[in-house]
């Protein structure tokens, strides 16, 4: 059963070793746990719906509850204190395209918002029902789940825009293929998501972003169906695809997508490697990216998140022994950890591999082996589990991503870090704050920045704690020329930053294809553009 107030299944857990609750401790003082909200009590506050009966609508109150936020620290806020707020009226579950035709056609008639609804992951704000006059319907894609079709020679798969990543891998496995996209929100969000937030999964060094593996699809508009076609490349005008990717729900229903998949790779190997400091670090990491080789993945983790991870992962006695052996090699305080990966055939992937780590000890990076690869593939979906068991001791975590040329990545890490020191500090508070690039490019690379902070007792006190949080961060993106989201999209949590990268004309144009398939604004309304309610 998955958590309706946390992230993923109940039967899941991450316990905080008590190295790990020290280290906080110490950094931040003792965290207070809080008594969370019971769905029953979250469902005592649902209203009755407005909307008139119907065969594919559930009305019940906890099918709303649970269809009425993500995973956004906001949305567990909301969630844990039992401050709901606005809930969607129903939840429709079609199961065939023509059920959405059916439902959005109905919602036209009736006057009623659609809010799209795949996993729930989202962590920017995309499900969040605003107030208004209008009643509002929550439709979940999920069992619009299918393989449909499998073309081995072009190497393309249909699916239904509901699958959930686990599902879509498995469907694939059976055939001798993979998708290869992996976000970190892999096990309960889904292929339509990862398309409407132009997602980026962990090996997208070698598999691609999205909006690489999309190829075409079919999305139910309010004015119409909207069918893009398959084709290898084209010069025919705009690409119709790039109207869908990103457009976060505003242009209607992904019911179906093609995408682009590869043949499961016979080899795969993830390697660490330690550099002496962030300078080292990045040099490495830029050449390996702009060198072209075939990796598969490039990640790597500043001073102070290598620090976190050895000391969150337990096995002190292990992590001593790795310390005190690259101390002898010149990685002490201030040491960072490169997670590099190969994938594909086994004869060009471990030359990739010798190639990769020969350039990594030209910068001095001490190469350690695939042992802590293994066993960040093994943990890389139960890490974002954390955020359960780091709550449950008083502590919370956030996240802010953005993605900015070579020259500017070490100043944005620095502005994103100090810009959640200050928001915190100004409310008594500390912060742990650290940074990871996720994703590298010829051009730059993404800057990950996680912040650890203390929960405060009251819902009012922990909102204006993250909204000072947010603020400052997003304005430290926007002031050192990063883009407002490298991979969660915009939602309402980055809304107001988006002109500051698309300028007016950019907005413009927008709202202008909004209008066209959607002119009563029926669809997602308030979401990556800032309007209200009503008409576009």
């Amino acid at each position: 059963m998955q958590r309706w107030n946390g992230w993923g299944d109940e039967s899941v857990t991450y316990a905080l070793s008590e190295e790990a609750l020290a280290f906080l401790g110490e950094r931040l003082g003792p965290g207070s746990g809080m008594l969370d909200a019971t769905l029953d009590e979250a469902c005592a506050q649902v209203p009755a719906s407005r909307l008139a009966p119907h065969p594919l609508i559930d009305t019940l109150p906890a099918t709303r509850v649970r269809h009425s936020l993500g995973q956004s620290l906001p949305d567990w806020f909301k969630l844990r204190h039992g401050r709901i707020g606005v809930v969607p009226d129903g939840v429709a579950f079609p199961d065939s395209p023509l059920q959405v035709r059916q439902l959005l056609d109905h919602a036209r008639q009736a006057c009623v918002a659609v809010i799209p609804h795949g996993g729930g992951t989202s962590v920017a704000g995309h499900l969040t029902v605003a107030a208004g006059a209008r009643p509002v319907l929550a439709l979940s894609l999920l069992r619009l789940s299918a393989l449909g079709h499998l073309d081995r020679e072009a190497q393309l798969a249909t699916f239904g825009a509901g699958v959930y990543g686990p599902d879509l891998e498995a469907q694939l496995r059976a055939h001798g293929y993979t998708l290869g996209h992996y976000p970190q929100s892999f096990e309960y969000s889904t292929l339509g998501g990862w398309i409407a937030t132009r997602s980026s999964g962990q090996q997208s060094l070698r598999y691609g972003r999205i909006e690489q593996l999309f190829a075409g699809g079919e999305v139910e508009t309010p004015s119409g169906t909207l069918t893009i076609p398959t084709f290898p490349a084209s010069a025919a005008g705009i690409d119709l695809r790039e109207m869908v990717l990103g457009s976060e729900g505003r242009l209607g229903i992904l019911t179906q997508a093609t995408v682009r998949i590869s043949p499961l790779p016979p080899y795969e190997a993830f390697h660490a490697v330690f550099f002496a400091d962030w300078g080292q670090a990045q040099a490495a990491v830029r050449v390996l990216a702009q060198s072209r080789l075939p990796l598969c993945m490039l990640r790597l983790s500043n001073a102070l998140e290598t620090q976190t991870m050895l000391t969150l992962a337990g096995h002190k006695k292990l992590v001593g022994l790795l310390e005190r052996y690259l101390s002898l090699r010149g990685c002490a305080q201030g040491k960072c950890m490169l997670m590099l990966g190969v994938s594909g055939e086994a004869k060009p992937a471990r030359a990739a591999l010798r190639s990769a780590l020969a350039l990594a000890r030209r910068h001095k990076g001490v190469h350690v082996g695939r042992h802590m690869g293994d066993k960040w593939k093994q943990g890389r979906f139960r890490n974002v589990y954390l955020r359960n068991g780091a709550w449950e001791h008083g502590y919370v975590i956030d996240t802010v991503e953005t993605a900015v040329d070579w020259p500017r990545v070490t100043a944005m890490m620095a502005a994103l870090e100090q810009a959640g020191t200050n928001a915190l500090a100004a409310h008594g508070e500390q912060v742990h704050a650290y940074t990871h690039l996720s994703h590298v490019y010829a051009q730059g690379a993404s800057v990950y920045t996680t912040y650890v902070y203390r929960l405060a007792p009251t819902y009012e006190d922990n909102m204006a704690r993250w909204r000072s949080l947010k603020d400052a961060a997003c304005a430290a993106i926007v002031a050192n020329g990063g883009t407002i989201s490298h991979q969660h999209g915009v939602g309402t949590d980055h809304a107001p930053w988006l002109a500051a990268e698309k300028g007016e004309l950019g907005i413009a144009a927008m709202r202008a294809l909004f209008r066209q398939v959607d002119p009563q604004g029926m669809m997602n309304p308030g979401k990556l553009l800032p309007d209200v309610e009503g008409p576009l």
